[in-house]
């Protein structure tokens, strides 16, 4: 028998599935006779319980059950008979209008994937960048390693805070004479001069003595990650605790060794920080110009989005937000009423991403060969101690090697676009790549 497909909407359609009803109490009958054979009952014997007592306690269940699964079947048949690429999970309801002898009817209403159309490629106007680890990036890494293990003995009573010793201070700011959150602090310590606080308030700090205190003014910048007292002045508070002077490790043979290098050279370690950095730089040009990409893509797509896959994106962002609570420590994370409306724009760009990287993907055959994975999986393995163990990780576990998978497809995709588009090539500083620019904390 034909199945008509009805349109409700641009991607809503609806079908109408019948069961025989005859088929469906036969079904009914051999699972409660199936059930028999195991099923308890107080007087009678397993095994012997007679059929109207398993009917009567187990019926409805049972032809519930069948009747599920008898419909999934059906409208999995339907929608493979239609060619019908159905989204999300479809809204069984019974049919209106009365039965049909012999015949239960219900109605399927379901949303079908857009037809993803891409605009012209070569019409993207894109920026490619790229970066280069250089000694001056290597010369830094060396000095954080050196300050990561640094040691500190007290500043002598009468010798005030100077750049790169310790500071332990205690403070309270105020605006128009009343406190703000965020605005004091106790035993709070940082190192002078590397930009940890705003440089009005180092340069406050910087000079006092142990014990001594002092009032300052304090405009904070507009552009301040604290909305509250962005672009406002405030008055401060501070009283020196303790200045404690740095002392950094010698860049010696034992030095080098402590870090885990055999070798002790110098030479060794630079090469080793070369290595770590210029797969650090790797991994981030590829973010930014993959970013880039999918950004350009976007413009060259127009489509309706199936609202199922929408709701249910916005779902898993906000089970996301849930977990990000729970992580902050945040009491009853698990119940925070956190609206999925709020969610809606950025699962819309989700799916409209998704659906458009399948299409490339599928039109320009960019999917994933086992080498990427493998190559993919002994790069990110590079970074620890034991790489087998990280790579045997991975490949254990078929969600983890679902996300390799989607990382490699979508550099597939995005050296498959930069390829057809026209590019501007840009050369980052190894800072401007890293984000390594002057603190405003």
């Amino acid at each position: 028998m034909a199945i008509t497909v009805e349109t409700l909407d641009k991607l809503e359609r609806r079908i109408t599935l019948s069961l025989a009803a005859d088929v469906l109490q036969s079904e009914v009958d051999a699972r409660l006779k199936k059930l028999a054979r195991t099923v308890k009952a107080d007087g009678f014997r397993p095994g012997k319980v007679p059929m109207n007592v398993v009917a009567q306690r187990y019926g409805y269940s049972v032809q519930y059950e069948v009747v599920n699964d008898k419909l999934g079947e059906a409208f999995a048949q339907a929608a493979q008979e239609t060619g019908l690429r159905v989204a999300g999970q479809p809204r069984i309801s019974e049919k209106e209008g009365g039965p049909v002898e012999g015949q239960l009817q219900f109605d399927a209403t379901f949303e079908v994937y857009p037809e993803v159309k891409l605009g012209d490629l070569s019409s993207l106007e894109l920026e490619r960048v790229s970066s280069e680890v250089n000694d001056a990036a290597i010369d830094r890494t060396i000095e954080i390693l050196r300050k990561q293990r640094a040691t500190f003995a007290d500043r002598a009573a009468a010798e005030g805070a100077a750049d790169g010793d310790r500071v332990t201070i205690d403070f309270e700011g105020k605006i128009d004479g009343v406190p703000f959150d965020g605005g004091k602090a106790e035993g709070f310590k940082f190192i002078l001069g590397e930009g940890q606080m705003l440089e009005a308030f180092e340069k406050a700090v910087r000079g006092m003595k142990t014990g001594e205190s002092k009032t300052f003014p304090l405009k904070f910048p507009d552009d301040y990650h604290g909305k509250d007292v962005a672009g406002k002045e405030a008055d401060f508070l501070v009283t020196l605790k303790k200045v404690e002077v740095q002392s950094l490790p010698e860049l010696n043979e034992a030095f080098i060794k402590g870090l885990g290098l055999a070798e002790g050279s110098t030479d060794a370690l630079r090469a080793d920080i070369k290595r770590n950095l210029e797969r650090e730089v790797k991994f981030r040009v590829a973010a930014r110009n993959k970013a880039a990409v999918m950004e350009g893509v976007l413009k060259l797509v127009d489509f309706d989005l199936p609202q199922s896959l929408v709701a249910a994106e916005s779902d898993r962002l906000v089970e996301g937000a849930r977990e990000d609570l729970k992580a902050r420590g945040i009491k009853d994370a698990d119940k925070a009423p956190i609206p999925a409306e709020m969610f809606k724009p950025q699962a819309e760009r989700r799916v409209r991403l998704g659906l458009t990287v399948a299409e490339l993907v599928k039109v320009n055959g960019l999917q994933a060969k086992p080498e990427q994975l493998q190559a993919h999986i002994q790069e990110l393995a590079q970074s620890y101690e034991q790489p087998a163990q990280v790579v045997a990780w991975y490949m254990s576990d078929r969600q983890r090697m679902a996300e390799v998978e989607a990382v490699v497809i979508e550099g597939n995709v995005a050296e498959f676009v930069l390829s057809k588009a026209k590019v501007t090539d840009k050369a980052l500083s190894f800072e401007e790549l890293m984000g390594q620019q002057g603190a405003a904390a």
